[in-house]
C-alpha cells in the first residue's frame, strides 16, 4: 500500500440512511497480520468497542502479510492460534477467519464486499491506527470501500485528524507495544510478561516461535 499525501481538511463521520424495518448490528473489524497479537491490540479492541457502543470486534488476520520479511513470517495457523487465545475470555470478542481461508493478500475491498454480502444487515466499524489514515488515499478502490464501512481512527500523537474521508475518530490510551518489539525480545531471551496475554507467551514458548 502506498504512501499517501496529507490533507487539509477534517471530514465529520455521516451515517447512512437506513430503512425503517431493516435490523443493524454494528461490528467491529481490527485487521492485522497478528504476528504475535499483543496487549496493545487489545486496548484498542475494548476501547472502540465501548466508545462506540458495539456489539462485537471481530480479529481479522491476515493469510499472507504484506510487505513483510519472510524470515520473521510464520504460519496463519499459529496466528490464528494466539489471537484464538488473546480473546478467549472476552465474549465480545471473536476471530474473522475470511482473509484466511481465502489465502494469499487480500485487499480489504474485497473482504468487506464479500462480508456484506453475506451479512447485508451489519454494520461495519474498521479500524485503523491514526498513522494509517493518511494513506487511505491510496487504498485499493478506497471510493467503493468507503460505502462499505464506517472508518475508525485511532488518535497517535503527531498524526493530524485530517482526511478526505469520513473518519470516527477514538482516543485510545498509547500502549508503546508493537509484535517487532516482542519477537525482538523473544529472540533475545528477554521477558514479554505485560506485553502479551499469559496464554500467547506460553504458546509462542510450546512453539519456540521468533526464536
Amino acid at each position: 500500500m502506498a504512501n499517501a499525501q496529507r490533507q487539509t481538511t477534517t471530514v465529520v463521520e455521516t451515517q447512512p440512511v437506513k430503512q425503517k424495518n431493516e435490523v443493524s448490528r454494528k461490528i467491529g473489524i481490527l485487521g492485522g497480520t497478528f504476528n504475535p497479537i499483543h496487549l496493545g491490540h487489545l486496548i484498542i479492541a475494548d476501547q472502540v468497542l465501548n466508545q462506540l457502543g458495539l456489539e462485537q470486534i471481530r480479529f481479522m488476520p491476515d493469510a499472507t502479510p504484506p510487505h513483510i520479511d519472510k524470515k520473521i513470517a510464520i504460519p496463519a495457523a499459529d496466528r490464528v492460534a494466539m489471537v484464538n487465545r488473546a480473546i478467549a475470555d472476552n465474549p465480545q470478542f471473536c476471530i474473522e477467519m475470511m482473509e484466511v481461508i481465502r489465502g494469499g493478500i487480500s485487499y480489504t475491498v474485497d473482504t468487506m464486499r464479500a462480508l456484506h454480502q453475506a451479512h447485508p444487515e451489519t454494520e461495519y466499524y474498521f479500524i485503523i491506527g491514526g498513522d494509517m489514515v493518511e494513506y487511505l488515499p491510496k487504498w485499493y478502490q478506497i471510493d467503493e470501500l468507503v460505502n462499505l464501512v464506517h472508518f475508525v481512527g485511532v488518535k497517535r500523537h503527531g498524526y493530524e485528524q485530517k482526511s478526505p474521508y469520513p473518519i470516527i475518530w477514538v482516543d485510545v490510551p498509547f500502549v508503546d507495544i508493537s509484535s517487532t518489539l516482542i519477537r525482538s525480545k523473544v529472540k533475545q531471551h528477554q521477558s514479554i510478561n505485560y506485553l502479551v496475554p499469559t496464554a500467547v507467551e506460553q504458546y509462542i514458548k510450546e512453539h519456540q516461535l521468533y526464536e
